[in-house]
């Protein structure tokens, strides 16, 4: 993996371990209950737990946004992506730009569809995903279609 350049702001730095900067977004119960439907904060242990994860089914980032690490963003080999944006970089259009760029790995690597699992309540997710043009396939699931299947 090599870093990605998404464009003059964001960049996509390959996954190495740095507890210091990524435990704090994990931090915020707000951003683990929008991730994970779960109602208390990652301890290290769950961050290594999920990253390696991440890391062992696909391809996982850390944002770059202005020289700042703000979230994280993965491809899954079974074409499910993710992210996570800090709270303080929210709603900057970041993660849309992100996953535009997931869109363009998923073609390189020539899958067909990217899904993303979205919680009902996330509508601040559901809305990014849909302004991408994912469309809703399930209660939870949303897909993009990259060609016809």
């Amino acid at each position: 993996m090599q870093i990605r350049i998404v464009d003059e702001e964001i960049r996509l730095i390959p996954y190495y371990r740095n507890d210091e900067v990524s435990l704090q977004w994990y931090q915020d119960p707000n951003v683990c209950r929008q991730v994970d439907n779960i109602d208390h904060v990652y301890d290290v242990d769950l961050l290594h737990a999920m990253y390696d994860f991440l890391c062992a089914h696909g391809e996982c980032y850390y944002i770059e946004y202005q020289g700042n690490r703000v979230g994280d963003v993965s491809l899954r080999d079974n074409s499910e992506v993710a992210i996570v944006v800090c709270k303080e970089y929210q709603n900057r259009h970041i993660g849309r730009r992100c996953i535009e760029d997931m869109l363009k790995l998923a073609e390189e690597k020539g899958m067909d569809t990217v899904k993303a699992n979205i919680y009902t309540f996330n509508e601040q997710s559901r809305k990014m995903f849909q302004a991408v043009g994912f469309v809703q396939t399930a209660d939870e699931w949303f897909e993009y279609r990259l060609r016809s299947v």
